[in-house]
């Protein structure tokens, strides 16, 4: 009789994506990808960059499916994959402001956004959205351990483990990326007043 792939552990998968069978990396996909999405939501704020960033998460982890340590969590490999596509993604946009703003004022009608005022924005987003826009504000390294924390409900150890530092620090950026997250909240809703 034959293991189903949803019986199968994640290690288990891994290996037999590694052997050429596209189901098992599709079945890790739907194990971990409302957790990548989340994260990355969490991080950009807007789930139209956060799906791409989804994609790109999953399609650089298969293309290094064979450096994954089948003795650890694949969710936490995936979400350091996550991370620095994130990251990835905040360089990019910092540099396409950069070039944007380096053009000659004449040209600034041709570049200036059309969309909606920042006003207007704020106004039509719901209050899931107004979070994620304050938790994206954050510092990254107080915004990486919110979410592994808070959204990914994943522990101290594995998120100290994912970022690379002690388990103090994550409980110390931790408590600085709550106070932050509420004052920036509670900013928000004096100016809307």
């Amino acid at each position: 009789m034959s293991v189903s792939l949803t019986d199968r552990s994640d290690a288990e998968l891994a290996g037999l994506a590694l052997a050429g069978q596209e189901s098992a990396y599709g079945e890790l996909m739907r194990r971990h990808r409302d957790g990548v999405f989340r994260l990355a939501r969490g991080h950009v704020g807007d789930a139209t960059e956060a799906l791409d960033i989804t994609q790109e998460a999953f399609i650089s982890a298969f293309a290094a499916l064979a450096r994954y340590d089948g003795g650890r969590p694949f969710r936490l490999w995936i979400a350091r994959i996550a991370i620095n596509k994130c990251h990835d993604w905040a360089r990019r946009r910092a540099v396409r402001r950069f070039f944007t703003f380096a053009r000659p004022i004449e040209e600034a009608g041709a570049v200036a956004d059309a969309g909606p005022t920042p006003e207007e924005v704020v106004q039509s987003r719901a209050e899931l959205e107004r979070i994620d826009a304050a938790i994206a504000a954050l510092p990254v390294n107080l915004r990486d351990v919110l979410l592994l924390r808070a959204i990914e409900e994943m522990s101290q150890a594995e998120t100290a483990q994912i970022l690379g530092i002690s388990e103090k620090a994550v409980e110390t950026r931790l408590y600085r990326a709550r106070n932050k997250l509420a004052e920036r909240l509670r900013d928000d809703d004096a100016a809307r007043v």
